[in-house]
């Protein structure tokens, strides 16, 4: 690897406390911390030589909403992925669509919700005509990523070599030579064989979980967001990581849309799932990052109020008050969310929790002294 620029230790203490902010309990990131500055020298040293490795990854299971694999890499080479990320996304993020959700700052769900209905409203003039969607999500995307067609994307964009050879480490690395299994087998046995990364392809795949898989993920369908945009030409389209939505007034032309985008994304060594492409008029609703756009209004996703419910029903006490008002906070993203935030409201108020009159948040009641 080339010789790291001379500037390279206080873009490493960025990313340090970048990686911090959200870790800072961790224990891994408490034993860092310990020695934060001798830590901080020999990562350095490591990188500017050129002899950083990743390291060991945790992999373990997660069950909601689905079951699947998380893979957890060690603090230290989070503070790397964090270090690549701040010194080449700006410009990456230049280049992406309006349109490009997830892993972007300040477009988040709430973002690619309100950008969809801004769409719809604008396709539908206001919903006075009708239209038709076309609901697309990539099969069994991060486990199929295939890495060498991610590699020429990243050299062809990334102009310094240090950087382009860092970004080849962290994306080539296999995790699964160096890792640790947390949690029973069972638990492991619940994710389906096709959506595991312990049987993907030789250089196939990304680790859910990394900063760098979301940010790599990005990059790779940048060139889908741009073949829609300007081969395709579709006038209103939204992805949000591998969902996507185009809406038009002719079903038919969203159906010649599908068959370009399937031989684009053959190009990229993806497929579409089948089982959820979705092609109906809007005025049935769109199911999008967990909201449904319907005529006139915009609601939470039946769905996530259920568990919603579920867990401030099942929340420990000591718990409970931050469950009910991430909920809260969750539902109020909706513009239309009374129903949704009254039940929320009626739950916290049987778990003894007060809430305010505009059913925002809620209240721990003070023990009667």
């Amino acid at each position: 690897m080339p010789s790291a620029d001379p500037d390279l230790f206080p873009l490493l203490v960025q990313a340090w406390l970048d990686c911090r902010r959200t870790k800072r309990n961790s224990a891994s990131a408490q034993a860092f911390e310990a020695q934060a500055e001798t830590n901080l020298m020999e990562l350095h040293d490591e990188l500017a030589a050129g002899a950083w490795q990743p390291g060991r990854s945790i992999c373990f299971v997660i069950t909601r909403p689905k079951p699947r694999e998380v893979w957890a890499a060690q603090f230290r080479d989070r503070i790397v992925h964090h270090l690549l990320y701040n010194a080449i996304a700006p410009a990456f993020h230049a280049r992406f669509t309006a349109d490009s959700c997830a892993c972007i700052p300040g477009r988040g769900t709430l973002y690619a919700a309100q950008r969809l209905e801004h769409q719809v409203r604008s396709c539908t003039h206001n919903w006075s005509r009708p239209a038709h969607y076309l609901k697309c999500d990539l099969a069994n995307f991060f486990v199929s990523i295939d890495k060498a067609v991610l590699l020429s994307q990243l050299r062809r964009r990334i102009a310094s070599t240090w950087w382009a050879q860092l970004a080849e480490t962290i994306l080539m690395h296999d995790p699964r030579g160096d890792v640790e299994i947390r949690g029973s087998r069972s638990e492991l046995a619940l994710v389906p064989p096709h959506k595991s990364l312990f049987n993907a392809p030789d250089h196939h795949g990304l680790p859910i979980g990394n900063l760098s898989s979301q940010f790599f993920a990005n990059v790779l369908l940048d060139d889908l967001d741009q073949f829609v945009k300007h081969q395709v030409r579709a006038p209103h389209y939204v992805r949000y990581v591998d969902d996507f939505v185009m809406v038009h007034t002719c079903a038919q032309w969203l159906n010649h849309a599908r068959q370009q985008v399937e031989e684009r994304l053959a190009g990229l060594h993806l497929a579409l799932n089948p089982r959820k492409t979705i092609l109906q008029p809007v005025a049935r609703g769109i199911d999008f990052v967990g909201h449904v756009i319907k005529p006139w209004r915009r609601t939470t996703r039946p769905r996530t109020l259920r568990t919603a419910l579920q867990r401030i029903e099942a929340a420990q006490p000591a718990d409970l008050h931050a469950t009910g008002n991430s909920y809260f906070g969750l539902v109020r993203q909706a513009g239309a969310s009374h129903k949704e935030q009254a039940a929320i409201a009626r739950a916290m108020l049987r778990r003894g929790h007060a809430v305010d009159g505009d059913l925002t948040r809620a209240f721990k009641r003070k023990a009667c002294p």
